[in-house]
């Protein structure tokens, strides 16, 4: 009895030491996931930048405005709506059914929550630039929170959802999509998409008679510079966190990114070169992004070499993607349907093809092809829908005065830059 009872007190100190490191280690990855989901917060930083510099000086405001409140909206909306139908128990393995609202829980339900209204806020941004500088600011309000909590979501839980039982019918199938290539990503450009048929172009983008495009620069090229470099540091806590633990794994999935960045720009440099096309800022970055967009899906799963690789492909489909849209006469004013949908299919596909001792599997490349298409066939035809439904009710389209007046003035009543256009901003002929 006596070495009974010295054996339990000796095994004591060591349960409560291995207690102690459990609690340790959850919370070393907690604090993680809260510094990644600041850098992905920081992305609305970025993208604010990028989309205001490649628009022109008299949509200023509007364009910051709209990715303010994407993030100040959706945060509300996925918490409220979002959350639980993309996480919450998912026993039709389409849409989860639980944790709506969420209120009490563990530190790390919480953890989880904040990460994801990041991601979320993500998604809704794309549509802001594609759709800019022609677009009623209420309309967009409402179609950003529908997006938010339930287009988005709905989509994800067939790929991620399951988190507190059941599981998506996408995820079941052994859909590769780490942090959201497809999920994130290429949804937020289908509805962008959407967006921008609904809208039709800016005026005077395309010629009346003949149809060729008009080059409508954006007014400060170094905004565009300044907003692509704060995407790229945010997107090491968009990749990096989705590990959700602070884990070894976590110094090849951002190296991955930085790569394929890296060549994503060079990508765009070289198919420009290459096909007699001008060496663009606004391309080279936009490429550096689509490296990023690329990286998503497969960032935890294929080797340096084939990250490099899929971010140099990414930056030539942004490049080739925009000739793409320019020729069927649709305006995407920031480039966010190829950066985002195109490169983000492409990253989706590379990182079935890719896997690290699994390369070139049929299944999972058909897996992969599955998610994509299924992607495309949720987002592009409910956002369709949902536009033009905004379209006839509200009218989703500023008018042609109030475009050409800017819509600083006429949706805010505010200037970005009041000495430059006082004349045509107060005056009415």
């Amino acid at each position: 009895m006596k070495q009974k009872l010295s054996a339990f007190l000796l095994l004591m100190p060591l349960a409560a030491n291995a207690d102690g490191a459990v609690a340790d280690s959850q919370n070393i990855n907690i604090l993680w996931v809260c510094i990644a989901a600041a850098m992905v917060f920081f992305m609305q930083a970025g993208f604010a930048l990028l989309e205001s510099g490649m628009s022109r000086a008299k949509n200023a405001v509007n364009v910051m405005m709209k990715n303010y409140v994407d993030v100040c909206a959706g945060s509300l909306i996925f918490w409220l709506v979002g959350f639980g139908l993309m996480f919450g128990s998912n026993s039709s393995g389409f849409f989860g059914a639980s944790h709506f609202a969420l209120t009490t829980g563990t530190p790390w339900d919480f953890t989880v929550l904040l990460f994801q209204i990041m991601f979320a806020a993500t998604a809704v941004t794309i549509c802001s630039g594609a759709m800019a500088e022609r677009t009623r600011y209420d309309a967009y309000l409402v179609a950003a929170c529908v997006i938010t909590a339930f287009i988005y979501p709905v989509f994800g839980s067939w790929a991620w959802g399951g988190m507190y039982g059941g599981q998506g019918w996408l995820a079941k199938l052994g859909f590769i999509d780490f942090a959201g290539s497809t999920v994130v990503h290429s949804v937020g450009a289908w509805c962008a998409l959407a967006g921008i048929i609904v809208l039709g172009a800016r005026t005077g983008r395309f010629d009346r008679n003949s149809g060729q495009p008009r080059t409508i620069p954006g007014h400060n090229l170094s905004l565009v510079a300044l907003g692509g470099f704060i995407l790229w540091l945010g997107w090491f806590g968009f990749n990096g966190g989705s590990t959700l633990a602070a884990s070894a794994d976590v110094g090849l999935i951002i190296l991955n990114t930085q790569l394929a960045a890296s060549a994503g720009a060079i990508g765009a440099l070289l198919f420009s070169k290459i096909t007699r096309r001008p060496v663009l800022l606004t391309a080279t970055v936009n490429g550096s992004v689509a490296g990023l967009v690329g990286i998503t899906a497969g960032a935890a799963s294929m080797g340096p070499e084939f990250a490099a690789l899929t971010g140099l492909i990414a930056g030539a489909i942004s490049v080739y993607g925009a000739g793409w849209l320019e020729r069927r006469r649709l305006d995407d004013v920031v480039g966010a349907i190829p950066v985002h949908g195109f490169a983000g299919a492409w990253g989706t596909l590379a990182a079935g093809m890719f896997v690290q001792g699994n390369m070139f599997d049929g299944y999972q490349i058909a897996v992969q092809i599955i998610g994509i298409f299924s992607a495309f066939f949720w987002a592009f035809p409910t956002a369709l829908i949902l536009f033009y439904v905004l379209h006839k009710v509200f009218g989703l389209r500023a008018s042609t005065e109030d475009e050409q007046r800017g819509l600083d003035y006429t949706e805010h009543d505010e200037i970005g830059y009041p000495e430059f256009h006082q004349n045509v901003t107060y005056h009415r002929e």
